[in-house]
């Protein structure tokens, strides 16, 4: 049985100063207003070049009860510019279960449904989410952030490479026609510019899917 359930702590949104962009919020993404079905709509478009690629992953054409059942796997968030979802992820705490002995280690946390609207990449909306996600990693415990991509995407692993995420495995998950490339960073009070905190949204409880 997966232990990847982490306890929801009800202090996680901030709002920055993006340069390019002003004014970003990172939030939990809230059933009571936000929409699973748009939030699948994103993840479509942000897999779409993978997708195009022949790099099939579960993102590029889930159904929305699929997305919904990942996100309840762990914590999701999204990305808000000018009252817009502009991005999302998910982030889960330890898998015992996983394929990747990497996921199985105590410590290590993992990001799932990453994905930014086309439109808004290059803008650093993926790094502040990813600063996000690591001081949500390490705020729990966690020593490490893992993810995979796929392995025959090189314009993906130079972005976390420049990211300072390290290669740690190289693993073929059921399902998939392809490599997937593990790779891992420290967990640190990561900093985010002009950082505010403020009250959290109201989250859905779930239970842990299957990755």
């Amino acid at each position: 049985m997966s232990t990847r359930h982490v306890t929801q702590r009800q202090d996680e949104r901030i709002t920055c100063n993006q340069p390019g962009i002003g004014r970003l919020v990172l939030r939990r993404f809230d059933p009571q207003r936000d929409s699973w079905e748009r939030l699948t709509q994103l993840l479509h478009r942000a897999y779409a070049r993978l997708a195009s690629l022949g790099l099939h992953c579960a993102s590029a054409d889930q159904a929305a009860s699929a997305t919904r059942s990942r996100a309840l796997a762990g914590d999701c968030f999204v990305a808000v510019c000018n009252g817009r979802i502009v991005g999302t992820m998910t982030i889960e705490g330890r898998d015992g279960d996983s394929l990747c002995e990497h996921y199985r280690l105590h410590g290590v946390a993992s990001l799932q449904q990453f994905g930014i609207e086309p439109a808004w990449q290059g803008r650093g909306i993926g790094r502040a989410l990813l600063a996000f996600a690591l001081r949500w990693a390490a705020a729990r415990g966690f020593t490490q952030l893992a993810l995979d991509v796929p392995f025959p995407a090189a314009h993906l692993l130079a972005f976390y490479r420049a990211e300072g995420f390290s290669l740690v495995d190289v693993v073929r998950f059921a399902g998939r026609g392809y490599d997937s490339a593990v790779f891992s960073k420290p967990a640190a009070s990561h900093p985010l510019a002009s950082v505010r905190q403020v009250s959290a949204l109201p989250c859905e409880a779930g239970v842990r899917a299957a990755r």
